[in-house]
Protein backbone atom coordinates (compact mmCIF):
# COMPACT_ATOMS: atom_id res chain seq x y z
CA UNK A 1 0.00 0.00 0.00
CA UNK A 2 2.80 2.46 0.83
CA UNK A 3 4.60 1.44 -2.33
CA UNK A 4 2.02 3.08 -4.65
CA UNK A 5 2.66 6.73 -3.54
CA UNK A 6 6.41 6.11 -3.79
CA UNK A 7 6.08 4.82 -7.37
CA UNK A 8 3.90 7.80 -8.32
CA UNK A 9 6.45 10.21 -6.85
CA UNK A 10 9.28 8.50 -8.76
CA UNK A 11 7.26 8.61 -12.00
CA UNK A 12 6.48 12.32 -11.56
CA UNK A 13 10.14 13.09 -10.76
CA UNK A 14 11.28 11.23 -13.88
CA UNK A 15 8.76 13.03 -16.08
CA UNK A 16 9.86 16.42 -14.72
CA UNK A 17 13.52 15.51 -15.27
CA UNK A 18 12.80 14.43 -18.89
CA UNK A 19 10.99 17.70 -19.58
CA UNK A 20 13.80 19.78 -18.07
CA UNK A 21 16.44 17.81 -19.99
CA UNK A 22 14.54 18.23 -23.27
CA UNK A 23 14.31 22.01 -22.98
CA UNK A 24 17.85 22.60 -21.68
CA UNK A 25 19.74 21.06 -24.63
CA UNK A 26 22.46 23.26 -26.14
CA UNK A 27 21.80 24.82 -29.53
CA UNK A 28 23.15 27.44 -31.91
CA UNK A 29 21.71 30.22 -29.74
CA UNK A 30 24.25 29.26 -27.05
CA UNK A 31 27.28 29.93 -29.28
CA UNK A 32 29.39 33.06 -29.20
CA UNK A 33 29.40 35.09 -32.39
CA UNK A 34 25.84 36.40 -32.69
CA UNK A 35 24.93 34.12 -35.61
CA UNK A 36 22.03 35.23 -37.79
CA UNK A 37 20.60 33.28 -40.72
CA UNK A 38 19.99 35.66 -43.64
CA UNK A 39 19.18 33.26 -46.49
CA UNK A 40 18.20 29.60 -46.81
CA UNK A 41 17.43 27.13 -49.57
CA UNK A 42 15.96 23.64 -49.28
CA UNK A 43 14.88 21.65 -52.28
CA UNK A 44 11.37 20.29 -52.38
CA UNK A 45 12.52 16.81 -53.40
CA UNK A 46 11.47 14.52 -50.57
CA UNK A 47 12.17 11.33 -52.53
CA UNK A 48 15.85 11.98 -53.22
CA UNK A 49 18.74 13.75 -51.55
CA UNK A 50 17.77 16.81 -49.54
CA UNK A 51 19.93 19.84 -50.31
CA UNK A 52 20.17 22.62 -47.73
CA UNK A 53 22.16 25.82 -48.22
CA UNK A 54 22.41 28.62 -45.65
CA UNK A 55 23.96 32.09 -45.59
CA UNK A 56 24.75 33.18 -42.02
CA UNK A 57 26.30 36.33 -40.59
CA UNK A 58 28.70 36.20 -37.66
CA UNK A 59 30.18 38.95 -35.48
CA UNK A 60 33.78 37.70 -35.58
CA UNK A 61 35.93 35.00 -37.16
CA UNK A 62 35.44 32.43 -34.45
CA UNK A 63 36.34 29.33 -36.49
CA UNK A 64 35.43 26.74 -33.84
CA UNK A 65 32.11 28.44 -33.19
CA UNK A 66 31.37 28.47 -36.93
CA UNK A 67 32.06 24.76 -37.18
CA UNK A 68 29.91 24.11 -34.10
CA UNK A 69 27.12 26.16 -35.68
CA UNK A 70 27.33 24.01 -38.80
CA UNK A 71 27.14 20.88 -36.65
CA UNK A 72 23.85 22.15 -35.18
CA UNK A 73 22.25 22.63 -38.61
CA UNK A 74 19.79 19.98 -39.81
CA UNK A 75 21.16 17.21 -42.00
CA UNK A 76 19.41 14.35 -43.75
CA UNK A 77 21.00 11.00 -44.46
CA UNK A 78 22.23 11.03 -48.08
CA UNK A 79 21.54 14.78 -48.21
CA UNK A 80 23.92 17.72 -48.28
CA UNK A 81 24.05 20.71 -45.94
CA UNK A 82 26.19 23.79 -46.65
CA UNK A 83 26.57 26.90 -44.50
CA UNK A 84 28.32 30.01 -45.82
CA UNK A 85 29.51 32.46 -43.18
CA UNK A 86 29.72 36.24 -43.70
CA UNK A 87 30.96 38.94 -41.32
CA UNK A 88 28.19 41.17 -39.96
CA UNK A 89 28.12 44.47 -41.80
CA UNK A 90 29.54 43.08 -45.03
CA UNK A 91 27.40 42.56 -48.12
CA UNK A 92 25.40 39.33 -47.84
CA UNK A 93 23.11 37.64 -50.36
CA UNK A 94 19.37 37.71 -49.82
CA UNK A 95 19.12 34.31 -51.50
CA UNK A 96 21.36 31.30 -51.99
CA UNK A 97 21.37 29.12 -55.09
CA UNK A 98 20.76 25.36 -55.26
CA UNK A 99 23.59 24.74 -57.75
CA UNK A 100 27.31 25.26 -57.23
CA UNK A 101 28.76 27.71 -56.26
CA UNK A 102 25.55 28.48 -54.25
CA UNK A 103 26.60 32.12 -53.74
CA UNK A 104 26.31 34.80 -56.44
CA UNK A 105 29.76 35.92 -57.70
CA UNK A 106 29.23 39.44 -56.29
CA UNK A 107 29.21 38.03 -52.74
CA UNK A 108 31.87 35.33 -52.98
CA UNK A 109 34.70 37.66 -51.89
CA UNK A 110 32.90 38.25 -48.57
CA UNK A 111 32.56 34.58 -47.58
CA UNK A 112 34.62 33.90 -44.43
CA UNK A 113 34.13 30.13 -44.37
CA UNK A 114 32.07 27.26 -45.73
CA UNK A 115 30.83 24.33 -43.67
CA UNK A 116 29.63 21.28 -45.56
CA UNK A 117 28.25 17.94 -44.43
CA UNK A 118 27.98 15.62 -47.43
CA UNK A 119 25.77 12.66 -48.20
CA UNK A 120 27.98 10.27 -46.23
CA UNK A 121 28.11 12.51 -43.16
CA UNK A 122 31.67 13.73 -43.80
CA UNK A 123 32.26 17.28 -42.56
CA UNK A 124 34.43 19.81 -44.39
CA UNK A 125 35.16 23.26 -42.97
CA UNK A 126 37.01 25.54 -45.37
CA UNK A 127 38.24 29.02 -44.47
CA UNK A 128 37.91 31.57 -47.29
CA UNK A 129 36.66 29.07 -49.89
CA UNK A 130 36.52 31.52 -52.82
CA UNK A 131 40.02 32.96 -52.47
Amino acid sequence: MKLKPLLIAIAVALILWFIYDSFSQPGPQDLKGNFKEVAMYRNANNTGPIVRVYAVTVADTLWREMQAYGDFMPHTKYGNTKVYFFRQGSPVPSEVLPAEPNIAPAYQAYVLARYEKDAMGQVAFIKKPFR
